[in-house]
Order: C-alpha cells, then structure tokens, then sequence
C-alpha cells in the first residue's frame, strides 16, 4: 500500500528541480514557484546512470559539493531544505511528484543533447500523470534557437553570431531572491533514491587530493557574489590591456560559478554595466564590451553544443577525421604534469594540478603544444581538463579545444601553431607566472626564464624539452597540409 501523502489536495506543492542553477537569485523557476504560492519542495538528482551522461571529471565533482552544500544552507536558513536523490532523473522525478501530489514541477533548461532528452521524458511523464512541468531560461542570455542566420541556420561565425545577438536586444534583468519562499523542510515518504549529500561522494577521501582547490576557492553562490564584486571594484578596469597576463589577476575567475549556475549571465552582464556607467569608474567602455565578448563566446559553445551534441567526440569539420595523431602515452603523462621543458605550458599544466583551474592565455598555449607541438588528439586534452578543471562545461571547454585543434566552428587556421617561448616572454616577461608554479626555475633571470635549456647544467632539476619548436611545428603544418 502506497504511504500517504504529506500534502492533501488542497495543499499541493510545487516541486523546483535544481541542476545547473544552484542559487536562489535570478532562479525563474524558483521564480515561478514562489509567485504560485504553494509550498515548495526544493530537489537535486544526482543522475550518472541515465544513458549517455557523461560522469563529472573530480575537480567538479568537488566543486558540486560545495555548492550544493551552500545551497542547502541557504534553504534551511529561509525554512528549507535540499531534498538530494540518486539515480535515473526521468524515474525520479515522477515519482517523487506522486509521492507528494504535486501540482507542478518547474526547471531551469539544460542545452546538451542527452540533458534535453532526460527532461522531453520527465515532461512526458509528468503531464501523463497530470502534473504541469515547466521550464525556463535560466543559464545562458539568448538560447540557441533564438539566434538564428537570415536563412534559418545556426551561426558558424562568432563575429556574426555576436552581431545577431546584438540585434536581438539587451538580455533581460536578472530576477532578485522571491521576497517571499514558502519552503518544505520534510522529506516525500522518505523515498528510496534520497540520499545525505554526502553518500554522494563527491569530495575526495583517500587521497585527499583537494587541499590546493580549498585554499583558493570559495564555492557557491555567496562565493560567485564576492567574486563578481571583487572584480568589479578592482580589476575590470584593466580588462582590456592585462586580461591576458597570467601573473595578473585581471581575469574574473567566475567560470566555475557560471559553470553550475552559482550566478546567472544576466547577472554577470547586468552588474558589469553598472559598474562601468557608475561615477567612479569613468571610461571603462573597452573593458565592459571585451568582458561581454568574452560572454558572448559562452553563448557561442552553447550555440555549438546544442547544434552539435557530439561537439566533445566528433570533429565539426569531418576532414580533420583524417589527421595522423600520434598515439604517446609518455608524452602525453608529461604534459599532464608539466614536464614538457617549455616553462610557460608547464607552469598552466601544474597550476591546473593545484587549483583546478588554469589562466585563459595559457590555456590556449597548452592546448595548442598538445595538439601542434605533440600531434595528440585534442580529445585527449579535453578529457583530461574535464577530469582536473573545477569549471569543466559540456559547450565550453569542447568548443574551445575544437578552435585551437582547427577542427571547429570558426576555428583557427591550422598554420597558427603558437611558439611557447614567445607567448611566454609576451605574456609573462617577467616570469613570475612561470617561478610561482616553478620553483625550481626561481632563481633564472627574466631575460632566460622561458628557454632554461640555454642554460645548460644549471637548471638540471628542470626537464629538458620534449620536442624542438622548429621540428615541431614543421610536423604539425605537413600533417595539417595532408588534409584534404
């Protein structure tokens, strides 16, 4: 026999299903609920088993964690409470509306092929059994069927693809924190897929490998805002000219908070604007439209992703299907730890290793010396940054290893292979990137920081280089050339 509901009919609540939206502030479907003013049960399923999910890499699994913890917090301090559950979302969350007589289940959309079937299916059930499910935007500015060619088709093109957006209008103002939450704090019948959020296992036990991603984050949306306001008040000002320099802090660093929805684009856009416009920081008209490009190709990978699901395994431009990778697995285990001999790639490799997260000039630099330099697959790259980066995205981070592969939508051209010397000594003169990630480089001077090897003996604690530039790069444009 079926254990009674805990609301009668009178009472139905409405059910906010929470995935990559993990704050309260510029929520719409939280939105939605609380303008219903039925009780509301706030819900998280942690889904590896529907078919075709790709499994969190560990850096975000740990950041997960922390979000959903914070989150939980957030709840119990209006009256809440996160309800976690495990296991197949399109079975879950029906039932769990049966369990408690819903009348409603709301959630913010997910753009990737296999998301969107999970939630066509849940829709699907839901609707049979009488339940009304609605979803919203709440992760990207323009979805991508709103930002079509003149013809009808996707964009190819980032300039074009910007310009339209553009045209399409200003992205709405993000929504507040509902005055006005009637939260559930009980449990639906104490279903069998409800879990502690830490049966989960998301963070790491033994070894306990995160010691480096705690001392330099804060997760959550309480974090995203102190990051956000940080960047604001000092360093948006200097966007434009220092952005890529790695050994300033001139980027934002809220890829991760977007990444899980701990803050909102419209946010991000909206608070950029009035920092920009306010008195005490005149003239920031450069640095506000480079942040919001930098927006823009988010938009972009989204774009991408939902118009090519398989945009993280397949090539977008199918000719690249014939290029003659390299199969090196001693190779390749260098560049994961940083042991290449180029100090500018080893430096990102090893501050990804600690922090999860790697400088945006030098992402670009290592993913290029992979695949240009090595002649390794760009999906062995992608692979290993979905494993190790605390803002590892589905659209993103393929999207991005596609481009410097050449491979993808308005990718680089295949002869731009970046020589790792002089990004360095363009991008860290002075090499304080290099020495605060390389310690036994800390006392080379400037002028030789980013080639030791002139060095000879004297930097023996450092390894030798796996590969010469010229040779390199003349290898990589005759496999290039060979495509047809």
């Amino acid at each position: 026999m079926a254990a009674e509901t805990p609301f009668p009919e009178s009472e139905r609540p409405v059910i906010v299903w929470f995935r990559d939206d993990i704050r309260l502030c510029d929520n719409p479907a939280l939105t939605a609920a609380a303008n219903c003013g039925h009780r509301i049960i706030c819900v998280f399923v942690h889904d590896e088993e529907s078919e075709g999910v790709r499994p969190l890499g560990g850096a975000a699994r740990w950041w997960l964690h922390g979000a959903l913890k914070e989150l939980d917090d957030a709840l119990r301090a209006l009256g809440g409470r996160l309800c976690v559950h495990k296991g197949v979302a399109s079975t879950v969350m029906p039932q769990l509306a049966a369990d408690s007589n819903a009348a409603a289940v709301y959630w913010n959309r997910r753009y990737g092929a296999v998301e969107r079937r999970v939630d066509e299916a849940v829709k699907a059930t839901l609707k049979a059994q009488g339940v009304e499910a609605e979803s919203f935007n709440g992760h990207l500015l323009y979805e991508p069927w709103s930002i079509k060619t003149k013809s009808g088709t996707p964009f190819r093109v980032f300039s074009a693809f910007w310009r339209a957006a553009h045209e399409a209008g200003e992205p709405g103002q993000p929504l507040g924190v509902p005055s006005r939450i009637n939260l559930f704090n009980g449990s639906c019948n104490q279903a069998s897929t409800e879990v502690e959020l830490i049966d989960l296992a998301l963070e790491p036990s033994s070894p306990d490998w995160a010691g480096g991603l705690r001392s330099c984050w804060r997760r959550g949306e309480a974090g995203a805002q102190a990051q956000l306001e940080f960047f604001l008040k000092e360093h948006l000002k200097e966007y434009a000219d220092l952005r890529d320099f790695p050994n300033r802090s001139a980027t934002s660093r809220l890829s991760p908070y977007l990444r899980f929805g701990n803050i909102s684009p419209r946010q991000l856009w909206h608070a950029a604007e009035a920092a920009a416009n306010s008195a005490t920081n005149p003239g920031l008209h450069r640095d506000l439209e480079k942040f919001r490009s930098e927006l823009g190709w988010r938009e972009f990978s989204y774009h991408l992703l939902y118009y090519n699901p398989q945009i993280a395994t397949q090539n977008l431009q199918s000719k690249f299907d014939a290029m003659p990778w390299r199969s090196d697995a001693d190779v390749l285990r260098a560049w994961q730890l940083g042991k290449t001999g180029y100090p500018i790639v080893d430096a990102g490799m090893r501050e990804l290793w600690t922090t999860g997260w790697m400088h945006n000039r030098v992402r670009m630099v290592v993913a290029s010396f992979l695949v240009k330099h090595l002649l390794i697959d760009w999906r062995q790259g992608e692979t290993w940054f979905w494993d190790t980066l605390v803002d590892a995205d589905p659209a993103n981070s393929a999207a991005s290893w596609q481009w410097v592969a050449g491979s993808g939508a308005d990718a680089a051209p295949y002869f731009r292979v970046f020589n790792p010397v002089l990004q360095g000594e363009k991008f860290d003169p002075d090499g304080r990137y290099v020495k605060r990630w390389l310690p036994e480089l800390a006392d080379v001077s400037p002028s030789v920081i980013h080639r030791p090897w002139q060095l000879g003996s004297k930097v023996e604690a450092y390894a030798g280089r796996i590969v010469e530039h010229d040779l390199a790069r003349r290898r990589a444009l005759d496999a290039f050339k060979g495509l047809s």
